[in-house]
């Protein structure tokens, strides 16, 4: 009789584990998405209600559209330089003017006396120079006439005391009336020093006083002259060739000094004036590039100015011509500009939508390839033109995601198609 084998287990992994472990991942995978789907909210939605747009890869133009009101290049303020009552409007408001132009007159009776005032007593100082002018030239005649007597007298005594001096030596008179003689003779002497430099600092007082004196005569004229333009300054008149775009004034008003009563534009060319969102406020500067269209053709801007205040949310800036103009340009005119921020980029790109409200642009609905259903996804959005987002993370190119508004849709993260 024979033995009996023992048969030893086979070892290793046989048909039947992988049939095993392919069965318990399919039931952690249905356990896992049926635990799942019990926390997944869910809504029907009419998909005849919603915008389905495609994600796009293409080229993002970086730029944002705005309106823009045609204003002349400069614009200059009339206020009155001197008040009075308007006596007469010489040019209504709207009219074009030229430089020197009399828009209206004012009067003022107390201007008239002021100036009337002033000239006389400008007058009186005149006249006071004038004559002390007058007396300096006689101070100064008497002076030379002093200083010429002075010269002969000492030649007289200086002939007396030479010949005095030749009848002393010769002993023919007495000592005394020599010494008299010489005495008269160096006290002439000294004299006329004495009166040559007093003459001297006369002069030169003179000559400082009477320096002075033209100044103040020369001052006292530009008084004058100013004092007149008061006068003058009730002729209210253009500055600057242009049109008067607005006058605030009527006939028998009263004008204080200082008070804004018109304006004249400018009209040798024109600027563009529009309001950005402040959301732009880091990206726009000087410089920047812009166009739009007009009778079928484009025309180019550039940034001129920005203005940094912020109001209602919105700042100013400033746009020029850099070539032509539209014809019959007009201030007033409204302009829809596309203001370029940036070269094109090739980016992912979705439709603008009512999405954006609701979202802030963190998430969006991605359909499902089936069509049936739209679950939420996150995304970051970067960029925004008139047309598209720039998506900068969460999508793909060819998925399709509902761009329209959730504000109906809750907080459900499913939507059902239907």
């Amino acid at each position: 009789m024979g033995m009996d084998r023992k048969i030893e287990k086979k070892k290793g992994i046989r048909p039947k584990h992988i049939i095993y472990a392919a069965a318990a991942v399919v039931f952690i995978f249905l356990l896992v998405k049926i635990i799942k789907d019990s926390n997944i909210t869910s809504l029907k939605v009419d998909r005849e209600k919603i915008t389905v747009e495609e994600v796009q890869q293409g080229n993002f133009d970086d730029f944002i559209r705005t309106n823009g009101t045609v204003e002349p290049i400069a614009t200059i303020y009339l206020d009155a330089e001197e008040g009075g009552r308007v006596e007469d409007i010489l040019i209504e408001e709207g009219a074009r003017v030229e430089k020197g132009d009399v828009i209206l007159v004012l009067e003022n009776r107390t201007v008239y006396m002021d100036i009337m005032n002033s000239e006389s007593n400008l007058a009186q100082k005149q006249n006071y120079l004038r004559q002390t002018r007058i007396s300096f030239e006689n101070a100064l005649i008497e002076s030379k006439r002093l200083l010429l007597n002075s010269e002969f007298d000492i030649i007289k005594k200086k002939r007396n005391y030479e010949q005095q001096k030749a009848l002393y030596e010769d002993e023919l008179i007495s000592r005394e009336v020599y010494l008299q003689a010489k005495e008269d003779y160096e006290y002439s002497a000294q004299l006329q020093e004495i009166n040559k430099q007093k003459m001297q600092n006369d002069s030169l007082i003179r000559i400082t006083e009477m320096n002075q004196l033209e100044k103040e005569l020369e001052k006292m004229d530009q008084t004058l002259v100013l004092v007149r333009e008061r006068l003058d300054n009730l002729n209210v008149k253009a500055p600057v060739d242009g049109q008067l775009g607005m006058l605030d004034a009527e006939i028998g008003q009263s004008i204080a000094r200082g008070q804004r009563i018109g304006q004249i534009n400018v009209l040798t060319d024109y600027k563009i004036e529009a309001l950005i969102d402040e959301h732009y406020i880091d990206r726009v500067r000087q410089g920047l590039s812009a166009t739009f269209e007009r009778q079928n053709s484009l025309f180019n801007l550039t940034v001129k100015k920005v203005y940094p205040e912020v109001r209602n949310s919105q700042f100013q800036i400033d746009l020029v011509f850099t070539d032509e103009r539209p014809d019959n340009i007009r201030t007033g005119q409204t302009y829809y500009i596309n203001l370029q921020l940036g070269q094109p980029e090739q980016s992912l790109l979705v439709s603008l939508g009512g999405f954006f409200n609701s979202t802030g642009g963190q998430w969006i609905y991605v359909v499902d390839p089936s069509g049936d259903f739209a679950t939420k996804r996150n995304i970051r959005i970067g960029r925004k033109n008139p047309r598209y987002y720039e998506v900068l993370e969460g999508l793909e190119p060819g998925e399709k995601v509902i761009t329209s508004g959730y504000d109906l849709f809750g907080d459900n993260d499913k939507l059902i198609l239907r």
